[in-house]
C-alpha cells in the first residue's frame, strides 16, 4: 500500500472494532484535528481518509484519484484472483474511457422519467409487504419484513432476476461488503454470484425477455463494446448497489425519525415535506460510510496534505454530510433543511446511477409505512441496536419495531 515515511505523514491511527458502531464520532475527531490522514481500518488495510466536506467533494471529482485498479496496479498493491477479476471490474472500479463506455449502456434505465414509470409497481410491492406485516402482531424486524424485500424485489424485477433467490443474494452481498468476513467466506460469496450470473446470462441469451439483463446480453452479442467479464461485473454491481443502500436508507431513516419524534410528527402533518425529508435522511443517516476506494499514481495534495503515489484513499461522504462548515447544526435531523449538495450519492463521474430510483423508493416507503402504522415505535432501546461490521456499509443488523 505503500510509500509514506513517518516523518512525512500526519499522525496515523488504527480504528478499533467499535468504530463500526459509531463511525461519526471518529470522523468528527478527524475533521477537527487531521482531516486528511492515514489510518488502519479494523480489518488491517491502511488508507488515507478525507473527512471535510470541501475536500471530499473536490476529491470525488479529482481525476488524479483513480478507480481502475485492475489495469493500473500490480502486486503487492493488488493481488488478483479469478472471482475478483470478473465481479469487481465494474463501473465503480473503472476510469474513462471504459467507465464512460459502460455507463452509457445502463444510464437510460435509470433516468428520472424511466424511474417515474416504476412508481405504480413500487407502490404495489410496498402495499403487499405492509399487508403481510399488518397480520403479524407485536414485534417485527423492519429490515427483514420491509426495508430489505422492497428494494431487492424492485431491482430483481428490473434486471430480470428471480426474486425467489433474494435471501441468497443478501447473504452473498453481506459477505462481500463485510469487514470481518474471512477470505474463504468472501471467495465463496463471489464464486456463488459468478456462477449465478453466468447461468443467468446463458438463460437470457437462450430466451430473452423485456428486462435489463436481456438488454445487456443483447448489447454484448451485438458487439456494443461489452465483453463477458464486464457484463458479469455490471450485473453484480447493479444487484448489490441496487438494494444495499436503499435498504439502509429505509431502515436507518426510520430509526432517525423514531428517535426524533418532533420531526416525525412534522412529516406526518405535512407530506409536502417528504421529498426534502428523504434528502435530509440521506444526509443524516448515510447508507454508506464512505465512497468506494480510490488510489493515487502520483503525489496528490488534498486539504494541504500531500498523499504519496500508490496510496489508497477513502472519501468519507458520511463525514462530509455532517461537516458543520457545510451544514449548520449538522448532527441534528431537520426535515425542513435544504440538504441539497449532500454527497450520499457521491459526486462527479461516479455519481450514483440509481439515485432517482433510491429517492422514489424512499418516498414511497416512508409515506406508506408511517401512514399504515401510526403507532410505529422501537421495540428495543436504541442503544442496543448493532451496526453491521463493514467499513463501507452503514447499515443496521436488525431493526426490531412494534407496529402499534
Amino acid at each position: 500500500m505503500g510509500g509514506v515515511t513517518e516523518a512525512s505523514a500526519p499522525e496515523a491511527g488504527t480504528l478499533p472494532p467499535d468504530y463500526f458502531q459509531n463511525p461519526l464520532t471518529y470522523f468528527a475527531r478527524m475533521r477537527g484535528k487531521r482531516p486528511v490522514t492515514p489510518v488502519t481500518l479494523p480489518e488491517g488495510n491502511r488508507v488515507w481518509m478525507v473527512t471535510r466536506y470541501a475536500d471530499v467533494r473536490a476529491a470525488l471529482a479529482d481525476p488524479r484519484l483513480y478507480k481502475g485498479w485492475a489495469g493500473k496496479l500490480t502486486p503487492p498493491d493488488w493481488e488478483p484472483d479469478p472471482v475478483a477479476g470478473f465481479l469487481n471490474v465494474h463501473l465503480l472500479n473503472l476510469d474513462p474511457p471504459d467507465h464512460t463506455r459502460l455507463r452509457r449502456l445502463v444510464v437510460k434505465a435509470f433516468t428520472p422519467r424511466r424511474v417515474a414509470g416504476l412508481r405504480p409497481r413500487i407502490e404495489a410491492i410496498t402495499a403487499g409487504l405492509l399487508d403481510a406485516m399488518s397480520v403479524r402482531s407485536g414485534e417485527v424486524d423492519l429490515i427483514e419484513t420491509f426495508a430489505f424485500p422492497l428494494p431487492i424485489t424492485v431491482i430483481c424485477e428490473l434486471l430480470g432476476i428471480p426474486v425467489a433467490d433474494r435471501d441468497t443474494f443478501q447473504s452473498w452481498s453481506h459477505a462481500i461488503v463485510s469487514s470481518v468476513a474471512t477470505q474463504e467466506e468472501v471467495f465463496a460469496a463471489g464464486a456463488g454470484m459468478y456462477q449465478f450470473f453466468t447461468d443467468l446470462v446463458a438463460a437470457k441469451r437462450a430466451e430473452p425477455a423485456d428486462d435489463l439483463v436481456s438488454a445487456l446480453v443483447t448489447a454484448r452479442d451485438a458487439g456494443d463494446s461489452l465483453d463477458d467479464r464486464e457484463l458479469l461485473a455490471m450485473l453484480f454491481l447493479l444487484l448489490v448497489a441496487g438494494h444495499e443502500t436503499t435498504t439502509n436508507l429505509i431502515a436507518s431513516g426510520t430509526l432517525a425519525l423514531l428517535e426524533s419524534p418532533a420531526e416525525l410528527a412534522r412529516l406526518r402533518g405535512d407530506w409536502s415535506l417528504l421529498p426534502g425529508a428523504v434528502e435530509e435522511l440521506l444526509r443524516y443517516a448515510n447508507p454508506l460510510n464512505h465512497a468506494t476506494d480510490r488510489f493515487t499514481l502520483e503525489p496528490v495534495e488534498i486539504g494541504g496534505v500531500t498523499i504519496p503515489a500508490r496510496e489508497w484513499v477513502l472519501c468519507v461522504t458520511s463525514s462530509a454530510n455532517h461537516d458543520p462548515a457545510r451544514f449548520a447544526d449538522a448532527d441534528r435531523l431537520d426535515i425542513g433543511r435544504d440538504a441539497s449538495g449532500h454527497v450520499a450519492f457521491g459526486h462527479g463521474i461516479h455519481y450514483c446511477l440509481g439515485a432517482p430510483l433510491a429517492r422514489l423508493e424512499g418516498e414511497i416507503a416512508f409515506r406508506a409505512l408511517l401512514t399504515r402504522f401510526p403507532g410505529l415505535s422501537l421495540a428495543v432501546p436504541a442503544s442496543s441496536l448493532r451496526w453491521r461490521p463493514s467499513s463501507l456499509i452503514h447499515g443496521l443488523e436488525a431493526l426490531p419495531v412494534r407496529l402499534s
